[in-house]
């Protein structure tokens, strides 16, 4: 089942590729202005920690995010899915946003676990 954005369920086979969680710094850690900046460059740096395992976009299975203000995200919703399909593509995974009091960096306003499957052969 897919809805707008994302899919309910998804099955894979294959390598997992598992990214802690990444937020919006770029790699001198500076956080980018803004909720939908913060997760354009939360989506590269997924990206990158991808690559490094030999995955791709197409790869993901599961996002979970972690924002510090439900409405900041649901506001940002239009900017935030240009950006992600921008980096990622058209391909949208399993999905759940989990509000949440703060984040160890105490300005990044949101936070997001990566899982991808690489298939077998």
């Amino acid at each position: 089942l897919f809805r707008s954005g994302y899919a309910n369920g998804m099955a894979a086979e294959g390598r997992v590729v598992v990214t802690g969680g990444m937020i919006g710094w770029d790699e001198t850690e500076t956080l980018a202005e803004g909720f939908a900046a913060q997760a354009r460059q939360t989506f590269l740096n997924i990206r990158t920690v991808l690559a490094e395992g030999g995955a791709a976009p197409q790869h993901l299975v599961r996002l979970t995010w972690y924002v510090v203000d439900v409405e900041e995200y649901l506001a940002s919703l239009r900017e935030v899915g240009q950006a992600y399909r921008e980096v990622f593509g058209p391909h949208f995974p399993t999905m759940a946003v989990v509000g949440v009091v703060r984040l160890v960096e105490a300005a990044a306003r949101l936070e997001i676990e990566a899982t991808a499957v690489i298939p077998k052969g």
